[in-house]
């Protein structure tokens, strides 16, 4: 299980936001907070900024919420009209401050601002070779490795032909928001697995690693950045420059984005995550309803996709045929309240205590299932710990059937891009079958959708998809693990990009 932004042991862990903005006559600080909030989904562990002013680099970077790692006078210190930002959950370095971002560093060519989303599969690799240089490394983060590499090559090339190079040194997922002086960057890896996208906001633009940060800034999505592609703003604000640095055959979207991670109000790859979701329940029900008197969501994400396995159910029968008239099909049901104020800082010291914190998250309304036979849909099972005791819930409020339906195929391997899963050995569906862990749990029945459902829903194909959570083949040479197509890694000359 989890809703996003939810923090059960049991769920995989948020990614991290980035941003940038380059504003005409106003100061970047305030957007960028705004937009970190936008984001906080994404990373709980850091929050930061970094701005420039036209003649200094400005930075503060803390542990914490968004709101905590910001006072008003720390706003007010970070002067400039272009910056970037920064919210993480760690999945590559140490938890504690020297990994959080953005990273920042002062070198003989100016100064660089590097906010990271994703990670590196070679990262130990070019580490190696840059400290055999000289460089000196101040955490064991993946950021830092790259910021050092760009460093290195803007000393003796310029920008565009700079930022190209380090795409082609650096392997494995990024959306990047860069700053270098009063210059601020956004990059998206050749495969597109990371999620970055450009917009219009008074005075200005702004990259984000969701359309869900421009909307709070009150600008307009202009459209995604394309994987490989270079965006470069004007320090000005009038505008911005794109150059295709790398292309690929086939992308690698990352499709847990529009299963767990991403705001429903965001827009991804030019898909909106709410009604992706919907599309996901629809096919749910097709490919494996269940006639019961109550569907309900495992909130917060659980939520669209039980409305559209309701709408399905209402226009046919778990046999796909048309609803007789009169039937209106399952009940749509918000059977599960969730407690707002147990965040992932709860502590848990004991396997009782780790027990009751499902208990302390979310409380079933006995009314709701007393009696009947229920459905939860939730998007995922990870463990498979907290679905056991979803379904014990339940169970103890009163109802007489409790089937359990996954918006998404069984997670059987794990992420080495930027989330932070699990291991194999403990990622439940690894080495069980579907009915092994439909006994663990407890459910009378248990289904996930498949993998083409998932692919139909976003409207690509499964070769333009990253399924190496959920298939254990991967589209980065990950030592020690397969991959599911040929690696290219030619780039071509950086030429500016057709809008």
């Amino acid at each position: 299980m989890n809703a996003g932004g939810d923090h059960t042991a049991d769920g995989p862990r948020e990614k991290c936001g980035v941003v940038g903005v380059s504003l005409a006559d106003r100061e970047a600080a305030r957007p960028l907070y705004y937009a970190l909030y936008a984001l906080q989904h994404r990373g709980q562990e850091s929050a930061g900024i970094v701005t420039h002013d036209g003649f200094q680099q400005h930075s503060h970077v803390e542990r914490g919420l968004v709101g905590d790692a910001f006072e008003e006078g720390d706003l007010a210190s970070l002067s400039g009209g272009t910056g970037i930002g920064h919210v993480r959950y760690p999945t590559a370095g140490s938890l504690d401050k020297s990994c959080a971002q953005p990273f920042s560093v002062s070198f003989k060519s100016g100064s660089l601002g590097l906010s990271h989303n994703g990670n590196l599969v070679n990262a130990d690799e070019v580490r190696e070779e840059l400290a055999a240089a000289g460089h000196a490394f101040t955490s064991d983060g993946d950021t830092e490795v790259i910021a050092h590499d760009l460093a290195r090559n803007l000393l003796e090339e310029d920008l565009v032909r700079a930022v190209k190079h380090t795409m082609n040194r650096i392997h494995g997922s990024y959306s990047l928001a860069i700053t270098h002086d009063d210059t601020v960057l956004g990059v998206r890896d050749p495969l597109g697995n990371r999620p970055l996208c450009l917009g219009k906001i008074d005075g200005g633009y702004v990259l984000a690693s969701e359309s869900a940060a421009i909307d709070t800034l009150d600008g307009e999505l202009i459209r995604d950045v394309r994987p490989g592609e270079l965006v470069v703003l004007d320090p000005d604000g009038s505008g911005y420059d794109t150059y295709q640095l790398v292309e690929r055959e086939s992308t690698a979207h990352c499709f847990f984005e529009h299963v767990y991670f991403a705001r429903p109000d965001s827009v991804i790859d030019e898909n909106l995550v709410y009604e992706v979701r919907r599309k996901l329940g629809r096919k749910l029900w097709a490919e494996s309803g269940t006639e019961s008197d109550v569907v309900m969501p495992v909130p917060d994400s659980g939520r669209a996709f039980a409305s559209g396995y309701a709408d399905a159910a209402g226009e046919t029968t778990a046999d796909g045929e048309p609803r007789p008239e009169g039937d209106a099909g399952i009940e749509f049901a918000e059977g599960l309240m969730k407690n707002r104020y147990v965040g992932r800082t709860f502590i848990m010291p004991t396997q009782d205590e780790r027990e009751r914190a499902v208990r302390l998250k979310l409380n079933p309304i006995r009314s709701t299932v007393e009696g009947k036979s229920v459905t939860i849909i939730d998007d995922s099972i990870v463990r498979g710990t907290t679905s056991t005791q979803l379904v014990d819930l339940v169970r103890e409020a009163g109802a007489e059937e409790v089937h359990l339906r996954i918006g998404a195929p069984a997670i059987v391997a794990p992420c080495y891009f930027g989330i932070d899963m699990a291991t194999r050995e403990e990622l439940i569906a690894a080495d069980a079958s579907t009915e092994e862990i439909r006994q663990q749990v407890g459910a009378d029945s248990l289904s996930y959708l498949s993998i083409d459902a998932v692919a139909e829903a976003l409207g690509e194909s499964r070769a333009d998809l990253c399924l190496g959570c959920v298939t254990g083949e991967y589209p980065f040479d990950v030592e020690g693990e397969e991959t599911d197509r040929d690696l290219d890694t030619a780039a071509p000359d950086p030429t500016p990009a057709d809008d």
